[in-house]
């Protein structure tokens, strides 16, 4: 069995390897600081702590009570709310927690579509489906690569939906939830933010502020532009008439337990609070730089004749760009030239494409967040432009470019916006 266990490390070091040296531009993913990293293998990764601190099931959790007491802090000093919970396993089991507290089987919930950007979960066979939710789609605007706010109105007066779910993995733009406040109010919707992807941007004030816009509660995970470990929150200031805002909050505690968890992953809740403070201290100036390189990518993109959506609007007000590649040969065989060369990314839905083309979609999805998080600026995303039109457009053999990919990478091999960066203990991704 010896032999097995070496052959598993060997896969993880290649995979070091892999991310070390090349670009990686996955929308959904980001690294943590290494402070972050050593909370994920400490004791707290072997232990249970079932239920609230104070209220626990289990001895032995003094010290993980008073962890979870601050990360609860930090996270409700950071987002300005007053309830927050750190206990989500990942940002699809917050999502599920909430449909447990708040709706039961054959309640109608308003949601994007998969294909306009919405995340799986929204659809009849992620959460929402699992939870037995009739599901109502928005309209959208393709041009603007939003809701169509005057469609959505009317979806909601006519569908009264219990809950009115906003937010998206292909999220260029903020979504309008002001606009949509009144007749939310009228129908006595609860407004729900998914904000996975954009919960960094958020927390550095560079996006939108979804509960003061009239969100009464926001999930999210907390690995993707805020760069924190792979994990899930729930942050809440209930504003709707539906119900009081002490019903809503108890109802959102047994929703996450007993109702989708048990154990809630102490290391990566631990490593949540580390990842929540450096966002306090770095939040802001990550966040302009995440998105001045989006911008950046988008505009060096076009440049080279890719048909970056949205340039009208400039591209994306977010991490993310996302390109119509159809006519370069399509989503499939393009991110796996690139991943040959060394860059990292994601096929993708876009909206005009069939739903049941997920395999073999029309788009490419990428995100700006990890490229940031190890110091590159926008002078970088014109190079990284080039790389693309070399594989994409003048068709060159990958592995002739991934020379270049490497050497560009070479020196850009810290992580940055966390606490000590400059130590010779913060190099980004140090083999085993």
């Amino acid at each position: 069995m010896k032999d097995r266990a070496d052959y598993i490390v060997e896969q993880v070091k290649a995979h070091h390897e892999l991310f070390r040296d090349g670009l990686p531009m996955i929308a959904s993913e980001n690294i943590i600081s290494p402070l972050a990293r050593q909370m994920l293998i400490s004791d707290f990764a072997d232990r249970y702590a079932e239920g609230l601190p104070g209220a626990r099931y289990y001895q032995g959790n003094e010290f993980v009570d008073k962890v979870e007491l601050e990360v609860i802090e930090l996270a409700k000093k950071l987002f300005e709310v007053p309830y927050a919970d750190v206990r989500p396993i990942s940002g699809t089991v917050a999502n599920l927690g909430v449909l447990f507290a708040l709706t039961k089987p054959g309640d109608t919930i308003t949601v994007p579509n998969v294909s306009d950007g919405a995340h799986i979960s929204t659809a009849k066979f992620g959460a929402v489906g699992v939870r037995g939710l009739q599901g109502v789609p928005y309209p959208w605007d393709r041009e603007n690569m939003n809701l169509d706010i005057d469609g959505t109105i009317k979806v909601i007066k006519e569908a009264k939906p219990k809950l009115a779910l906003f937010g998206r993995s292909v999220f260029l733009f903020p979504s309008p939830i002001k606009e949509f406040r009144d007749a939310l109010d009228e129908v006595g919707a609860i407004t729900w933010y998914d904000s996975a992807h954009v919960l960094g941007l958020i927390a550095g004030g560079r996006f939108q502020d979804p509960v003061r816009e009239g969100a009464d509660l926001i999930t999210g995970s907390t690995h993707k532009t805020l760069p924190g470990p792979q994990h899930g929150i729930v942050l809440a200031e209930p504003k709707a008439k539906a119900m009081t805002e002490e019903k809503m909050l108890r109802k959102l505690n047994y929703g996450m337990f007993p109702g989708v968890l048990s154990n809630h992953h102490l290391h990566a809740m631990a490593s949540l609070g580390i990842s929540l403070a450096e966002c306090i201290e770095f939040g802001k100036e990550y966040a302009g730089a995440i998105i001045d390189n989006a911008k950046a990518l988008g505009q060096a993109l076009y440049e080279r004749d890719f048909d970056v959506l949205c340039p009208h609007l400039g591209f994306t007000e977010s991490h993310t760009i996302a390109m119509d590649v159809k006519r370069h040969g399509g989503g499939t065989p393009l991110v796996e030239a690139l991943e040959v060369a060394g860059i990292i990314t994601n096929k993708n839905l876009l909206p005009w494409d069939p739903t049941d083309a997920a395999m073999n979609p029309s788009g490419i999805r990428l995100g700006t967040q990890e490229l940031t998080r190890v110091g590159m600026g926008t002078s970088e995303m014109a190079e990284v432009a080039e790389l693309f039109k070399r594989i994409c457009i003048d068709k060159e053999d990958p592995l002739k470019v991934k020379p270049d990919v490497v050497a560009l990478k070479s020196g850009f091999q810290k992580v940055h916006y966390c606490f000590h960066p400059d130590s010779e203990a913060y190099k980004y991704y140090e083999l085993l």
